[in-house]
């Protein structure tokens, strides 16, 4: 069962790794990344609260909510992008069977090379 959208963005609040697709062997599904989708498709209605999350969310947090904001809104996402460029706080990536630690700024600035 999906979650609603008020308990997608307190999953994201709290959010521990960045996934936005299966994880490890088995291919597992990240109640984080569910709840990516979910506020995802609540569509532009979300977009205070993610705009809000860019300040209080954990790092994971806080990239889960730049790139639901590129989703829903390109112009607030561009602007959160570019906030996080100096965030020097480390989070978790994971990427089928990889998994990477860097800076949420690292991962800001990667994004806006490929806008």
């Amino acid at each position: 069962m999906k979650p609603s959208v008020d308990q997608a963005l307190e999953v994201l609040s709290r959010a521990g790794m960045v996934a936005f697709g299966g994880v490890g062997f088995a291919g597992s599904t990240l109640p984080e990344t569910t709840a990516f989708e979910v506020v995802v498709a609540s569509g532009p209605d979300a977009r205070p609260d993610l705009e809000a999350l860019l300040s209080s969310a954990t790092p994971a947090g806080r990239i889960y909510a730049a790139t639901a904001l590129d989703r829903v809104a390109p112009d607030a996402g561009l602007a959160a992008w570019r906030r996080l460029v100096g965030d020097l706080s480390e989070v978790t990536t994971a990427s089928g069977c990889v998994i990477d630690r860097r800076t949420v700024g690292d991962y800001a600035t990667d994004q806006l090379a490929q806008t």
